[in-house]
């Protein structure tokens, strides 16, 4: 699960379910974007707190919430990838991607990306790898990486090993400027 926020608005990507191990967010979302329809990601109920329910958008498509501009790619039957636009950065969430390559056609949908959220576990930290240096993103955040073994592979596969996470991250559009593919690991 990915939680981004501006200003009051709060965006979350594959919001946690109820399912063992699991453990469910405590905060409401404005937006929840689900990429498949399992319980590890497709915990709409869970960011629904008081008169904050959010916006659900769970399949390919375009389309404008609020200011935020979201289009889903479907990278195969059952997973959609998110490119959101939003403050003049776009973020691209790949989703439980399982395939290590994406057509040409869901590259064109994605676009340019500045922050790309990749699946280690679901791609393997390898081919992870291999795709985040495709899409030439500025700043990269793997996610869904329940084995640390996994995620140092990633890191020296992008060059980024001896990274630490951090336990939050707050960017502007002119903090991106200099960047070029670098890793930021956010704790979860």
């Amino acid at each position: 699960m990915v939680k981004v926020q501006q200003g009051d608005t709060v965006v979350v990507f594959n919001p946690i379910g109820a399912a063992p191990g699991l453990t469910p967010p405590r905060f409401g979302a404005d937006l929840a974007l689900v990429s498949r329809n399992d319980p590890a990601y497709n915990g709409v109920a869970n960011v629904s707190r008081g008169e904050r329910v959010p916006f659900v958008i769970d399949g390919p498509g375009e389309y404008e919430v609020g200011g935020i501009f979201v289009r889903g790619a479907a990278t195969d039957e059952t997973n959609t990838a998110y490119a959101l636009s939003w403050d003049e950065i776009r973020l691209v969430h790949l989703g439980a991607l399982s395939g290590a390559e994406l057509s040409t056609e869901v590259e064109e949908q994605l676009g340019a990306v500045d922050i790309l959220f990749v699946p280690i576990d679901s791609l393997g930290p390898k081919p992870a790898a291999k795709l985040a240096a495709a899409l030439d993103p500025r700043l990269i955040i793997p996610v869904d990486c329940a084995r640390p073994a996994d995620l140092e592979i990633f890191l020296k596969e992008t060059g980024a090993p001896g990274v630490k996470p951090v336990e939050s991250l707050t960017l502007k559009r002119k903090d991106l400027a200099d960047k070029e593919a670098a890793v930021i690991i956010i704790k979860s």
